[in-house]
Formats: C-alpha cells, sequence, structure tokens
C-alpha cells in the first residue's frame, strides 16, 4: 500500500501548489493574496498560515484590485509566472469576477480560490448566501463560469487530486490559457482526507510551443512570397511566445514593416527601423498607411480587437488576412487564412522557407510620424494653459525613457500607444478589457514581477477615484512605483466620445454633473494618507523633477498635474500623427434625434459603417 498522509483539503492545497515547478526552478504559483471571511479563514486561512514562507501569503484592501495585482504579475512575467488570490463566500468572492474577465479577455492565467456554501448544507442558508429558488447547486459563485477558462467547485477533498492538475493545465497551455476558480466549499476546506505522498512530489510545468502544420505553412509562405506589400500586425503572443528576436528578424530580412496592438506594444523596441507604430484606432499615421495600403496582412499572435482594426475598415476590402495564433478560435477570425502554431516557431520556420525573399518598403511614413510625435510631445512653451496628455507623456519620456508605462483605461491607454516610445518590454497596458481602477493596483504587481525596472502608472482622476486602496499595500510592502495622476476634474475621454457621437455633454464633466457643488478633491492629502510620498507638479517641467526624485524611494511615489480636458492633439486627425484610415471606431450612434449635432453624427456613422469589411 503507498504511503499517505492526513491533512485537510485546505493543508494539502496550498501544500501541493508550493511545489508546481517553473522550468527555471521557481514556483509556478509564486503564493497568495487573501482576504480571509467566514467562507476561508478557518480552512485555507489556517493553511496558509501553517505553510509560511513555502508558500506566502499577502493581504490586500479589496479582492478586485488584489486580482488585478496578481494578473498584472502574470502579464509581466509573459505567462510563464502566476500568483494565486482567495476571498470569502459572497461578496469577497463576487469582486473577484470583474478581474476573472479581465484576465479571460487577456489571456492571462490566474488562480482564484472562491470561498463557497457548505457541502453538507447543514447551516442552509448560511451567511452571505445566494439561494436560487429553483437549483439547489447553484450559489454566487456561478458568476464565474463565464468568465474564466476552467470552474470547479470543490465539495469533497479528494476532488483535489484532478481538480488542481487540470487548473495548471489551464494556466500553463499557451492556446487555452486563461483564469481559473476553484469554489472551494468552507466545509470540505476543513475536512481531512489520506493524501497520497506522491501527490505531493514537485512537478515541472512546461509551456509548450505548438508546431504549425506543414500544409498550412506552405500556403502562408506562398501567400508572403505573392505579396507586394505585405504588412504584420503584432499581438500580445508575440511577447507571451518570446518571439521578439524572431519577430525583428522576420520583419527585418523580408522588408514588411510592423503595426502594433495594444498588448504587441514593446515587443519591438520603438528604436527599431521595423515598427511603424500603434495600428487602428489609435494608431499612427505611419502604420495605418501602411495597412490600408496592404494587399497582404500578417496577424502575429494578436485577436485582432475592434481597435486595432479600425472595427474592420482599416484594411483593404481585397486584401488578403493571414492570422498566427497557438489559440484556432482566434486564428480563424475575420475569415483568414489561419496558421496555428507558437509565433516564434512559426516566424523561424516561415524565415527558413521565405530564404532571401525581400520586398521594399518606404521607410518615410515612420520617420515623419516619429517627428510628429516629438513636436506633439515637447515641453510647452512658458505660459498658463493646462498641459496635454501629450506633454506629460513627453515628460515622462524625457525624466524615464528605459520605464515600463503602463495604464489601462481613459485618454491615456490611446495617447500612449501612440506616442510612448519604449524599449523592448517597456510598455504594459490592459486594453482587452479596458478596466478602471486595474492601474494602481497593476503597477504594484509589475514592480512584483520586474523589481530592477522603473514603473510609471498612468492614471485619470477618474480611474484613480474607482480603486486606489492598494496603494497602501504597496507602502506596507515597500513596493516602489511612479503614479502619474493627470486630474481633467471628470471622465474627460468619454466625454469627448459623447460628443463625437452627437450628444451633449452630460454626466461626464463634474461641471456637467446633478451636482449642487463642485468636488475638491486633494489627490496628494488623499495618496499621502495612505503613506504614498505625494506631490504636486506646478507644470511640466517640474513633473520632470519629481519623476527622476521618486527613484530613490522605497515607497510608491504619486505625482498629481492638472491637465486640460479639451480635446488635445493625441486625440486629434492633424499634425502627422494619425491618419483617418483605420481611426472610426464603431460606437453605436441614435437613429432619431433632435439636434443638427446628432443627426450630423449619424449620418457620418452611417458613411462609416458602410466601409466596414465584414468577411475577407
Amino acid at each position: 500500500m503507498s504511503a499517505t498522509i492526513r491533512l485537510t483539503a485546505a493543508q494539502a492545497m496550498v501544500r501541493w501548489l508550493s511545489v508546481q515547478m517553473t522550468e527555471d526552478g521557481e514556483r509556478f504559483i509564486e503564493g497568495c493574496w487573501a482576504i480571509f471571511g467566514h467562507g476561508n479563514v478557518a480552512g485555507l486561512g489556517e493553511a496558509l498560515h501553517g505553510i509560511g514562507d513555502a508558500f506566502p501569503t499577502w493581504r490586500g484592501q479589496n479582492e478586485q484590485t488584489m486580482a488585478h495585482a496578481a494578473i498584472a504579475f502574470a502579464k509581466a512575467s509573459a505567462r510563464r509566472r502566476a500568483q494565486a488570490v482567495t476571498a470569502s463566500i459572497g461578496p469577497g468572492s463576487t469582486n473577484m469576477v470583474t478581474a476573472a474577465a479581465l484576465a479571460h479577455v487577456n489571456r492571462l492565467p490566474v488562480l482564484l480560490i472562491a470561498g463557497d456554501v457548505f457541502a453538507s448544507r447543514r447551516p442552509d442558508p448560511v451567511l452571505q448566501q445566494v439561494e436560487d429558488f429553483d437549483d439547489g447547486t447553484v450559489s454566487a459563485n456561478d458568476c464565474f463560469r463565464p468568465v474564466v477558462r476552467y470552474f470547479d467547485r470543490i465539495q469533497r477533498p479528494e476532488q483535489l487530486l484532478t481538480a488542481l492538475p487540470r487548473a495548471l493545465r489551464v494556466m500553463t497551455d499557451p492556446a487555452n490559457c486563461g483564469p481559473v476558480c476553484l469554489a472551494f466549499c468552507q466545509d470540505t476546506q476543513a475536512e481531512a482526507w489520506d493524501w497520497p505522498e506522491a501527490f505531493f512530489a514537485p512537478r515541472v510545468w512546461r509551456i509548450r510551443r505548438p508546431e504549425p502544420d506543414a500544409r498550412e505553412l506552405a500556403q502562408v509562405a506562398g501567400l508572403i512570397r505573392a505579396a507586394k506589400r505585405p504588412a504584420i500586425v503584432a499581438g500580445g503572443g508575440v511577447v507571451y511566445s518570446g518571439a521578439e528576436a524572431a519577430l525583428s528578424d522576420f520583419a527585418a530580412r523580408h522588408g514588411i514593416p510592423v503595426a502594433e496592438t495594444q498588448a504587441g506594444k514593446s515587443a519591438l523596441a520603438q528604436a527599431d527601423p521595423m515598427n511603424f507604430g500603434a495600428s487602428g484606432v489609435d494608431g499612427s499615421a505611419a502604420a495605418n498607411a501602411v495597412l490600408r495600403d496592404a494587399d497582404l496582412v500578417i496577424g502575429v499572435g494578436t485577436r485582432l480587437q475592434d481597435f486595432t482594426t479600425g472595427s474592420r475598415t482599416l484594411f483593404a476590402p481585397d486584401a488578403r488576412l493571414v492570422s498566427i495564433n497557438a489559440q484556432p478560435y482566434d486564428a480563424a477570425k475575420h475569415g483568414a487564412v489561419s496558421l496555428v502554431a507558437d509565433a516564434r516557431v512559426a516566424l523561424e520556420k516561415l524565415t527558413a522557407m521565405l530564404g532571401d525573399h525581400k520586398v521594399d518598403f518606404n521607410p518615410a511614413p515612420r520617420a515623419n510620424w516619429l517627428a510628429a510625435v516629438d513636436t506633439h510631445c515637447a515641453a510647452p512653451a512658458p505660459g498658463n494653459d493646462l498641459p496635454t496628455d501629450a506633454q506629460v507623456i513627453g515628460a515622462v519620456q524625457r525624466a524615464a525613457p528605459g520605464a515600463i508605462a503602463m495604464c489601462a483605461a481613459g485618454t491615456m491607454p490611446g495617447a500612449l500607444k501612440l506616442l510612448w516610445q519604449p524599449a523592448q518590454g517597456g510598455y504594459h497596458m490592459e486594453y482587452g478589457y479596458s478596466c478602471m481602477g486595474y492601474e494602481v493596483a497593476g503597477a504594484m504587481g509589475i514592480k512584483l514581477a520586474a523589481p530592477s525596472r522603473e514603473v510609471v502608472c498612468f492614471v485619470g482622476d477618474g480611474s484613480y477615484m474607482m480603486a486606489n486602496s492598494e496603494l497602501a499595500t504597496a507602502v506596507m510592502r515597500r513596493i516602489p512605483f511612479t503614479v502619474v495622476l493627470t486630474d481633467n476634474r471628470g471622465y474627460g475621454c468619454i466625454n469627448r466620445l459623447q460628443q463625437v457621437c452627437g450628444g451633449a455633454e452630460f454626466n461626464n464633466m463634474y461641471a456637467d454633473c446633478n451636482v449642487a457643488d463642485q468636488p475638491r478633491i486633494d489627490y496628494v492629502a488623499h495618496a499621502g494618507s495612505m503613506g504614498a510620498h505625494a506631490v504636486k507638479a506646478a507644470g511640466i517641467a517640474d513633473l520632470e523633477a519629481q519623476i527622476i526624485a521618486a527613484r530613490g524611494r522605497s515607497v510608491p511615489t504619486v505625482i498629481v498635474i492638472d491637465t486640460t480636458a479639451k480635446d488635445g492633439p493625441a486625440t486629434g486627425l492633424d499634425g502627422g500623427l494619425t491618419d483617418q484610415a483605420g481611426h472610426w471606431w464603431d460606437v453605436a450612434v441614435p437613429a432619431v434625434g433632435a439636434t443638427d449635432r446628432l443627426r450630423d453624427a449619424y449620418q457620418t456613422y452611417l458613411e462609416n459603417a458602410a466601409r466596414a469589411r465584414l468577411v475577407n
């Protein structure tokens, strides 16, 4: 008879997780963020305390933002490491649902251990239990089902023997990677069972590299050979595959310009001569011109979201589309010719097949666009005007050229995608879900994954108000990063979209809200009250100085700067920054309205919608 060890289900879970290793000899799941309640404190809490530093526990301030930090850690680790997050029954667990959706959209691994009801149903209904009148098996945690890659409810200890390996299989699968939710019944957590000792033997998880089908590879190579004006769209799959060098070599050898998605930005440094910048709605004049004129568009590791394709209006109607992706679901989008494979493997094999094949491309649009970026990001002349977002970005670029710039929502994601000029790996944007409130927690997660890199978090006042409490966690744990808080006194991005869609300015800027008095929020005092070093920048020059000064601190620095709420150059279509083609975003406009402004907006909407490319 094989040897066994008697442990509670929770003790067994954390012991097993502590010995799941990467090829580099590190734990794949580094540790666990935890906020305890009656659904996890007695079982999982005791187990985490008992295992100590062999599987460390960190306390956060909010279940959603703890999970954001864990997701940012996984993204900054290129999906090669991850973290767990546990929350109690009821609101603690449902607070994590938004974060689960964020991870799902972005194909990022996180293990969510959600406290659940009693498997025995003895105290049914327990405090915070959501009851379904028609289905006794349902709990609030069923909300996770559509937003995770794998869901399991643990009602018996021995179910962990299969559930835990399945969870890690999903989290390390390049095609199906995403969040996992294990809903852990609270009485089951504390129940003892005799576990096979072999279950706790260390295991190494290797992330596979799927090889391409020979026929698909040959077809794609033939399409590239036949193309006169090919162009590449590089997505996050390039980074997760570690294909940065392969992409740079492939583009240079064959003369194919590269455009970037939000997730793919900084796979190539901006200094790479084949990097033409951002694609689509927030795209550069150089990239969008190349993609508009391309007769073959090659997507590499991208799901071709609407911002990337200009809501399907950017690519020429007769252009062919190829999609290289480890996930067949993504590879087949938009009627593309699919090459299902790891990005690095596919690019290396295509390079070998194409040999010395090379097409001519025009480098001038790239140079012209970069010159326009420099102009728009230059420090303003002395005066009383509030700075634009472009000028703020320029200041950070000058003061911290090697930093990782990160953001998630508002105006800044589009402005940064267009204007930030990163070194390789110097950009981190959560734009698949574009979740307000990701920024501060995400910056902490990035710094945990890359402690030697400078991390600059760009956040608007609206997103900061959504979720800022993990500043206190970063202070407690001495995790330093810099927050540049741009205050335009409301939701400036959506206010502009509201006007573009023909609406009146309403309920976005504080000035247009139904309030008796305008808020006077002292962000410096607020951040300082949590222990951060906080300061108000007097202008662009002072912002540069404060960013440099922040490097010597062991706690986060929050730099607040007032910015203009008006439409800035980074969102316009002039000055050589952007290109009309592909700059449209499909946001439905009311077909009937009382104002000329709305009627004009609807007519423009119809004209743009008619350009949409539905199939290849």
